[in-house]
């Protein structure tokens, strides 16, 4: 029997859809891959920027082909169309077009103008088979993550904190290519052994090295879903969760027990950790944000390019005005103010709660997870970045308010998942 017209053309429309989803994939990993790399200071910056352009080339163009301003939520509809055009605001107010501006605006991750376009994912086709992609994607970068580990090794053991390189090298490897591998932990019913052990090594790497480097902020974004993930196997295999908490409880004995028995004598390992563990770098970098501030800058904020004043913080600088906060709610704030942040937490907040409350699968609770921590670093990290981590919160959204999703069995899930 012949195939019916629609049926063909439902046929060529999920293939093209999954080559454009591919390209802009390849397109985003190999931007991300070197802006990563630039991040080092040792790599030269036109061959990396070269590279960033192609990715540029590939993502760009494919984004728009599968944006589809089609929603089944309204109150979903109306809060995104309204947030989009107020980041539209942030961008026009405050930007500048000079050379080294321009630079910045495409080639920086972290502080560009991508991030600002980061939403729209929400807007991509949503199904299983085409998150299957994502996975891939996450274990390139995993792989990148210990490649450049290995490779800038003896950048990552520098604890000099006077050298800016040594500071924010292994900060920027983890945000940008480890931290996603915490999604593949929290869906792990759904995932193949060898992706699973990877994933895990990857994360317990970035642990490590956060605790050696004391980057605080680092170890609760890389723990978070670790810990989490093996709570969501408990619930999946239906085990004793009594049983299952004896390894945390052994563990929290053991340290307090080592803790009296060894006094200071800390691992040399973590001995920064230890120095660093109370010690409070931003309090003094907020009141300096927060005198700096007016009630209309709280408000609206200061558009795209916003500073405030903030003296004798970074070291090098030809100014006493900073671009970037690393409170990261108070940094949404500087660039578009609280009603930037308040549409955000409407939008993610009502997604966490239909994800995790009210649905029949680990897929729509783990994107509801990943919403709740991306939600709680913002306090500690700089988050809303042109990167997988921030794209997977959007991702998240959108699972959490599909009603499709949410009512898929596992088993259904793990079907497609397997194919």
């Amino acid at each position: 029997m012949a195939e019916s017209l629609e049926t063909i053309l439902e046929s060529k429309y999920k293939i093209k859809t999954s080559r454009n989803l591919s390209i802009f994939w390849i397109g985003f990993t190999l931007y991300t891959a070197f802006f990563a790399l630039s991040t080092t200071t040792t790599v030269n910056y036109i061959v990396c920027q070269f590279f960033q352009l192609i990715g540029m080339v590939l993502f760009i163009p494919t984004a728009i082909k599968l944006i589809n301003w089609k929603f089944n939520n309204e109150y979903l509809k109306a809060l995104f169309i309204i947030y989009c055009v107020w980041q539209l605001t942030v961008i026009l107010r405050g930007i500048s077009l000079d050379y080294s501006s321009i630079k910045v605006m495409i080639f920086d991750a972290e502080s560009g103008i991508f991030r600002y376009f980061v939403p729209l994912i929400l807007l991509f086709p949503k199904n299983p088979l085409y998150y299957k992609k994502i996975v891939y994607v996450i274990l390139a970068l995993g792989v990148l993550f210990l490649l450049y580990d290995v490779a800038f090794i003896d950048n990552l053991l520098n604890l000099d904190y006077e050298n800016n390189n040594t500071k924010f090298t292994y900060e920027h490897f983890v945000k940008i290519l480890s931290v996603p591998s915490g999604i593949i932990l929290l869906t792990l019913v759904y995932q193949k052994k060898k992706v699973k052990y990877f994933a895990f090594l990857v994360i317990i790497v970035s642990v490590l090295f956060a605790g050696y480097r004391a980057r605080r902020a680092l170890i609760i974004m890389t723990l978070s879903p670790l810990l989490i993930s093996y709570i969501l196997y408990l619930y999946a295999e239906k085990k004793n969760f009594v049983i299952a908490l004896v390894p945390f409880l052994l563990l929290f004995f053991a340290l307090n027990f080592s803790g009296n028995q060894f006094g200071n004598k800390i691992p040399k390992i973590f001995s920064l950790l230890s120095d660093r563990g109370t010690e409070d770098t931003r309090s003094g970098v907020e009141i300096l944000f927060y005198k700096d501030m007016n009630t209309v800058d709280w408000i609206v904020g200061k558009g795209y390019n916003g500073t405030y004043y903030c003296p004798d913080i970074d070291v090098g600088t030809k100014t006493d005005y900073r671009h970037m906060i690393e409170t990261d709610y108070l940094y949404i704030i500087l660039k578009g103010g609280i009603i930037s942040l308040a549409l955000v937490i409407l939008i993610a907040l009502p997604a966490f709660i239909k994800g995790f409350f009210f649905s029949k699968n680990i897929l729509s609770k783990a994107a509801a997870i990943w919403i709740f921590l991306w939600l709680m670093e913002l306090y500690p990290a700089n988050v809303t970045t042109f990167s997988m981590h921030y794209i997977l919160l959007w991702i998240s959204i959108g699972i959490c308010f599909s009603e499709n999703l949410r009512e898929a069995s596992d088993e259904e899930l793990m079907r497609i998942f397997s194919r």
